[in-house]
């Protein structure tokens, strides 16, 4: 079966990045959809629904995956027949794929803009969004360097300077806690999102809020490259992103955790940015100021305040406090 596969992959990381997660969901739900035969309009909207929460249960705080369940399955409400139902899903998952597909293009335009010829970039984590910003630079003549640290504990630094490599772009890759060590030598931070909030902060890849401080301090530009559909609506009404944490395997090997009876591994994927470390968030619809994150919520996502009252438990996204 199509989503359990899919959702598998997702929840064990064979299918990461908040972009490559929303595509993948939907494109199960659209095969799902394809190939589900129910006898009526209520089976298949029920059968559906329970894909949708299989799907969205795989990874808490990627926003972009609820977001893109919800905008898949928005066209159930309005359906009248079974062919309608199976259509409207088809139709949204495929419009989604493209609209995903096509605002990483368009990112990377606006955020090749803010790389200046002869700058130093330093990213953390492997962003797609963030990596087509700095090739796209490095596609329109411009020299620049970059440093990427190697993301622990599952090393998706590995796969960042792999891309950068290929690309012919000169890159530093550094352990995490060197960020410190070479911020001075930087003139760009640019980093993908997994969830921005109504007020601007933004929940990424753990590590990223000691680079975003570390480039405070230093007065070093952050760029936050986010696609709008990682915007998380449910934080209009107070609710909090859940931070993932990851089994404590990935940080340490479990023959040698079972010797260690006094120590607990706490092994969180996930950090919060506050908004006043953040110069821009940079998304299709173009550059924005942190603080108007409530502006793509309301205009871009479709969801209303109404909505979220209502709303089915399987698209409750959380918002998270900063510390």
């Amino acid at each position: 079966m199509v989503v359990t596969e899919t959702a598998e992959k997702i929840k064990s990381m064979e299918i990461r990045g908040a972009g490559r997660i929303a595509r993948a969901a939907a494109g199960a739900l659209r095969d799902h959809a394809r190939t589900l035969k129910s006898p009526d309009l209520e089976a298949f909207r029920q059968e559906m629904e329970r894909a949708a929460e299989t799907l969205v249960a795989t990874r808490p705080t990627a926003v972009s995956l609820p977001n893109a369940v919800h905008l898949v399955m928005s066209g159930l409400d309005r359906a009248e027949t079974l062919e309608e139902a199976r259509a409207a899903v088809i139709r949204r998952a495929e419009a989604f794929i493209d609209s995903s597909q096509n605002a990483v293009g368009r990112i990377a335009e606006f955020g090749a803009r803010h790389i200046r010829d002869g700058d130093t970039v330093l990213t953390h984590c492997n962003s797609e969004v963030a990596l087509a910003c700095i090739i796209e630079a490095h596609r329109s003549g411009k020299e620049i360097e970059v440093f990427a640290t190697e993301v622990r504990p599952r090393n998706q630094g590995l796969i960042t300077i792999r891309t950068l490599n290929d690309a012919g772009i000169r890159t530093n890759f550094i352990v995490d806690s060197a960020v410190r060590s070479f911020i001075n030598k930087i003139d760009l931070v640019i980093v993908g999102a997994d969830a921005v909030t109504v007020n601007g902060a933004v929940v990424n890849k753990i590590g990223t809020s000691q680079v975003a401080h570390s480039a405070h301090e230093a007065r070093v530009s952050m760029l936050v490259a986010a696609e709008t559909y990682k915007f998380a609506p449910r934080t209009v009404i107070g609710e909090l992103v859940e931070i993932e944490e990851r089994p404590p395997g990935e940080v340490l090997p479990d023959e040698i955790a079972h010797t260690l009876l006094n120590v607990t591994v706490r092994n969180p994927a996930f950090d919060v940015t506050p908004p006043e470390y953040i110069d821009l968030i940079v998304t299709e619809r173009g550059a924005i100021p942190p603080q108007m994150a409530y502006v793509i919520i309301r205009e871009h996502l479709g969801w209303e305040i109404e909505e979220f009252n209502n709303v089915n438990n399987m698209f409750a996204i959380n918002t998270a406090h900063e510390d």
